[in-house]
């Protein structure tokens, strides 16, 4: 029986790895965006980056920062409509503290009224502006979820309060970087 020893190994495994197609494995052209946007960020980690912005086709055609965070405005708006509609459906169906889902109402309601005005101040390059907006934004996500936790009751809009507050906070990210 022979001997296997550590250096051929590592040949064996060299020449598999050089054999490999790598062309295959192709990286995320979001990486290197969402390791500066999201890699520091105590607010958005890179993953929630990679996924939010991957889920818009349009991010792997994009010129830069400028219009990934048109995009995450975007999605912003997206996240606020479906999260009123599904507080007005709440408040119909009498579910859930009457009184933290108006005050969500109410919020989302403020935050869908900001959405046309900070996606044009992005556009036209206003980007001091739409940061306002955005962290204006941010701030009734948590207001929204921090409503239920003061009431000591489960709030079910956890998830859709915690991806405004981080949409907010990568399209502010994003206008960081922009130019």
């Amino acid at each position: 029986m022979k001997v296997i020893t550590a250096s051929s190994l590592v040949l064996l495994f060299a020449l598999v790895f050089l054999a490999t197609d790598s062309s295959s494995q192709q990286i995320d052209p979001l990486l290197p965006i969402c390791k500066t946007v999201g890699g520091g960020s105590m607010y958005v980690g890179i993953d929630f980056c990679l996924s939010a912005l991957g889920s818009d086709k349009r991010s792997h055609n994009t010129q830069g920062y400028r219009d990934l965070s048109i995009i995450a405005v975007d999605l912003l708006t997206a996240n606020v409509t479906s999260t009123a509609a599904k507080i007005d459906g709440l408040l119909r169906k009498g579910g859930g503290d009457v009184a933290c889902l108006q005050s969500c109402q109410a919020l989302y309601k403020d935050i869908a009224g900001r959405q046309p005005g900070c996606a044009a101040a992005v556009k036209k390059g206003s980007f001091k502006e739409a940061q306002a907006s955005l962290q204006k934004s941010a701030s009734a996500a948590k207001e929204c979820e921090a409503g239920f936790g003061k009431s000591h009751v489960t709030s079910p809009l956890t998830v859709e309060d915690d991806d405004a507050f981080k949409l907010a906070k990568l399209a502010d990210g994003l206008l960081d970087y922009a130019a």
